[in-house]
């Protein structure tokens, strides 16, 4: 059995905290190049130019990528041969992700849901933990911002609607959206499950390496479609038109009861945020 300590957990969530908020992964970057070519409105063209200088400066000058550094939502995929030594997972988490947002000098933005009164140091997180078998402990921290997170929807489609129905409610989802999710856009889709489990999986999808399609070839079909769809729409870069509005959606399906069909959308910004790693 893997024993990890609780301290390690929350020195290497600190670390992932802020290498998260500075520096973008490749298959970010990478969109945004093949992006930038693809783009045919010159002002989208610059657009893309722009985020991509902003990520060199962010990584160089070690500074955040954007001003929201995001709520600090956790996946953890814990093995069932992994003892954490010395305390609890969850503590621990929220103990990394409390001395990530004051060390890297981000922004704090959690606060009391009525008072609106703030935590002061951007926990607790969100923490979704999966057991899984073996003796690894994987950690993925994804900032979440909450323009894009505001963006988000779950609903109950009825069975008949079919999967034209769910095309029509996440097209039109990104439709209403417009320029307020910061785009260009990822687009996480959830559907079967429950309604939380539809959410759950949507918010999943987003951590997904981009353009890395689902295993499934009829799953792997709908995200092509999908994302024609929505570039088709025109709302471009920043919401200024454009033919690139999504760089990749991702979906993600669960079994569901005869009666329902839970869909859920979630939406990330182009500052599309994710670390990991593994004990």
């Amino acid at each position: 059995m893997k024993e990890v300590k609780v301290e390690d957990i929350s020195r290497k969530v600190k670390d992932l905290c802020i290498s998260a908020n500075y520096e973008l992964e490749r298959d970010v970057m990478s969109a945004f190049e093949k992006a930038r070519k693809e783009e045919e409105s010159p002002t989208g063209k610059e657009i893309f130019n722009q985020l991509i200088e902003n990520a060199r400066i962010a990584k160089k000058e070690l500074i955040p990528l954007c001003q929201d550094t995001g709520f600090a939502v956790c996946f953890v995929e814990l093995g069932d041969d992994v003892r954490v030594l010395g305390g609890n997972l969850i503590q621990a988490i929220n103990e990394g992700v409390r001395l990530g947002y004051q060390e890297g000098y981000l922004r704090k933005s959690i606060c009391h849901p009525f008072t609106r009164k703030n935590t002061g140091d951007n926990t607790p997180a969100v923490v979704h933990v999966k057991l899984v078998p073996g003796d690894k402990l994987k950690i993925v921290i994804a900032p979440k911002g909450g323009g894009s997170e505001n963006m988000s929807r779950a609903t109950m489609l009825k069975p008949s609607d079919g999967v034209e129905g769910i095309k029509e409610f996440v097209v039109s989802r990104i439709q209403e959206s417009g320029a307020n999710p910061c785009p260009p856009i990822v687009v996480g889709v959830g559907i079967g499950g429950t309604l939380e489990k539809a959410a759950l999986l949507a918010k999943e999808a987003l951590i997904r390496p981009l353009g890395k399609p689902n295993p499934d070839p009829e799953v792997a079909q709908l995200e092509k479609e999908l994302l024609t769809k929505i570039n088709d729409l025109g709302i471009g870069p920043q919401g200024l038109g454009g033919r690139i509005t999504a760089l990749a959606v991702h979906v993600e399906v669960h079994p569901c009861h005869i009666a329902s069909l839970p869909v859920a959308v979630n939406i990330n910004c182009h500052s599309h945020r994710h670390k990991e790693v593994v004990f």
